[in-house]
C-alpha cells in the first residue's frame, strides 16, 4: 500500500470512528447478586431520535420485575440525570428479560456517559461507562 493510500485508509476510519460517535461502544456486564445485566450502547450521536441502550437480564434465583425506564437514568460529567423515556422491551416478570432503553439525546459532547442503575437484584447501584467522541 503506497504512503497516501495508506493515509487515505487512515483518515477514511478515523470519519468512521467520529460518525460513529462512540469511542467504545462495548457491551458492559454486571453480575452481582445472581443477577446479570448487560448493557450494549446504540450510536450516541446529537441529531438521533433517541440514545439507545441494549439491556438484557438474566436471573435463576428471582422474578425480574419493575420498569426499567423508572429505575435507569443517563448521567453526564456535569452529574446531571436525564430520565428514559422508555423501555421497549419484555414485560415484568420471569428470569430473562431484554429491550433498549431509550433516552433523549444530549446536544453537547459530554465527553463519557454512565448509565446507572437502582436496586437490580438487591444491588443498591450499577453503573455503566462510555466515552462519547467530540463531534
Amino acid at each position: 500500500m503506497t504512503g497516501l493510500r495508506a493515509f487515505k485508509v487512515a483518515m477514511a476510519l478515523i470519519a468512521l470512528v467520529i460518525a460513529v460517535g462512540v469511542a467504545a461502544a462495548e457491551q458492559q456486564t454486571s453480575n452481582q447478586n445472581g443477577v446479570v445485566v448487560r448493557v450494549t450502547p446504540g450510536r450516541f450521536a446529537p441529531e438521533a431520535a433517541t440514545w439507545d441502550f441494549q439491556v438484557v437480564f438474566e436471573t435463576h434465583t428471582a422474578q425480574l420485575t419493575g420498569d426499567p425506564a423508572q429505575f435507569t437514568v443517563l448521567l453526564d460529567p456535569q452529574g446531571r440525570t436525564h430520565a428514559a423515556l422508555r423501555w421497549d422491551g419484555d414485560p415484568p416478570g420471569g428470569h430473562h428479560r431484554k429491550g433498549v432503553l431509550r433516552f433523549k439525546p444530549l446536544r453537547s459532547a459530554p465527553g463519557s456517559v454512565t448509565l446507572k442503575m437502582r436496586d437490580v437484584g438487591g444491588v443498591p447501584e450499577r453503573a455503566f461507562t462510555w466515552p462519547v467522541a467530540d463531534r
